[in-house]
């Protein structure tokens, strides 16, 4: 077999390729890798530093600033509530004497006004009953006549009914003598 220049060089750039790979398959994650160690420290104690520092410099006066002027805001805002609430204080203990005196006023007008109220509704209370009396009376004697008109109905209602019933069951026509002597005597049993 015969081996050429190029088939030669082909065979030893494929050998390249391939132990590149397995080197870099055998390769460490680079923060891993100990070999980086004291670089990755020195950079790290860097970005520390100056993190440091701008905390240090910029933002903990700005925020110590904020925060002192939120305490002295809330001073101020609770000596502003201590006086509101005394004022309101003040307040409530005179509206509690006005109330105290309105409600004795108040005792007296309604106690008056309970008295007149009671007699004129005794009054009509009495005038009131009398005209139920009478109104109950004639309702009664309503219902008493819709009672007996309904109970004459009521006959020729279930001889109709029954006529239905039995025409409808066995297919024939029913005597209407024998359809009211069994309604009656079903009414007397």
């Amino acid at each position: 077999m015969l081996v050429t220049p190029a088939l030669a060089e082909t065979a030893h750039s494929t050998e390249t390729a391939i132990q590149q790979a397995e080197q870099h398959e055998a390769a460490v994650f680079p923060p891993f890798d100990f070999a980086t160690f004291p670089s990755q420290i020195l950079w790290l104690a860097i970005t520390f530093g100056i993190f440091y520092l701008v905390m240090k410099r910029v933002i903990v006066p700005r925020v110590g600033s904020i925060l002192e002027d939120r305490h002295d805001r809330i001073a101020q805002d609770l000596d502003e509530a201590e006086r509101l609430r005394n004022e309101a204080d003040e307040a409530v203990a005179a509206y509690e004497r006005e109330l105290a005196q309105a409600r004795s006023e108040a005792r007296s007008i309604s106690a008056a006004a309970a008295e007149k109220a009671r007699a004129e509704a005794d009054a009509e209370r009495e005038q009131l009953e009398a005209e139920l009396a009478g109104k109950l009376a004639e309702a009664n004697e309503r219902i008493q006549a819709v009672r007996e008109e309904a109970l004459k109905e009521v006959g020729a209602i279930a001889q109709e009914t029954t006529t239905e019933i039995v025409t409808h069951l066995i297919g024939g026509r029913v005597a209407k003598g024998d359809v009211e002597a069994a309604v009656s005597t079903a009414r007397e049993a």
